[in-house]
């Protein structure tokens, strides 16, 4: 059963969110508030007991921030009931299918969802049919209907494969990294939070250190992972390389003529030689 109400904000104690409020998100909530009025009410359930509030957020951090940057002190609210665990699996369900979530986000609301579900029902598996009506209102049943991950990716639009790295990323990735992250262009690439997620936990937290320093990607992570030292033909061939861009420099335009017309280039050698330049000052 559930109750619409009008609330002061002040009443509304908002728990650690699995999604950080984001201020550019609820700047633009603000602005369509201002236009359009708040569309959808923030969910809360009674708390009468609770240390600072009456009521503890269930969904609807962004939409609260909003109605603060209006200077509004209340909020129209729907009033639900339920545990802390029933709480969760709303504050998930609703954003696990939203457009707006990064690939980082997405991946710990897949997690998540899962999570809190077996932690107040009981594990999804085989053999456990006193689960099954629950279990039918919130994903199919893995022995009727395929895996978790496939329930998912049919909602979500997504590919089973796809779902599996969202897991891979939610299970692996160290929250140090999490937090370094979010909000950054990583937090929506894929393939690096595959490729972090697969360092060892030490490493990954040297990374999130690097972050902070250095937001390029590779450069961070050439600082937790420098390459590796040249061999020594290697070594070689990169002395003889530095050697010919600058005796390429000090040449005269006659003298690079001759040369380029004896490797038979002519007029393209100009390009060829910014591109040994440039090689070899990223050696």
């Amino acid at each position: 059963m559930a109750e619409f109400k009008r609330i002061p904000i002040s009443e509304i104690v908002i728990p650690e969110r699995l999604r950080a409020v984001e201020e550019e998100h609820a700047l633009a909530i603000a602005q369509s508030i201002v236009e359009h009025g708040l569309i959808n009410p923030v969910t809360v359930r009674a708390t009468p007991n609770a240390k600072g509030g009456k009521y503890t957020l269930v969904a609807g951090a962004h939409r609260i921030r909003a109605v603060e940057i209006n200077d509004d002190v209340e909020i129209d609210a729907m009033i639900v009931e339920g545990d802390k665990a029933e709480a969760q699996l709303v504050e998930i369900t609703e954003n696990l299918f939203r457009n707006d979530l990064s690939v980082m986000d997405r991946a710990i609301f897949v997690q998540t969802y899962r999570d809190v579900w077996e932690k107040a029902h009981g594990k999804i598996g085989a053999g456990r049919p006193g689960n099954r009506a629950n279990l039918a209102q919130l994903f199919a049943d893995e022995t009727e209907a395929g895996s978790f991950s496939k329930h998912v990716a049919d909602r979500m639009g997504l590919s089973k494969r796809a779902v599996e790295y969202l897991n891979k990323i939610a299970q692996n990735l160290h929250p140090d990294v999490r937090s370094a992250v979010r909000g950054t262009p990583i937090a929506d690439n894929q393939s690096a939070l595959l490729k972090i997620a697969k360092m060892e936990p030490q490493k990954q937290r040297q990374t999130a250190v690097a972050f902070r320093t250095e937001p390029d990607l590779k450069k961070a992570l050439a600082l937790v992972e420098p390459a590796p030292p040249l061999s020594k033909k290697q070594a070689e061939q990169a002395t003889l390389l530095s050697r010919l861009v600058t005796a390429w420099e000090d040449a005269s335009e006659e003298t690079r003529t001759q040369f380029l017309e004896h490797i038979g280039l002519g007029e393209g050698g100009d390009a060829l030689m910014a591109q040994i330049r440039s090689e070899a000052r990223d050696e």
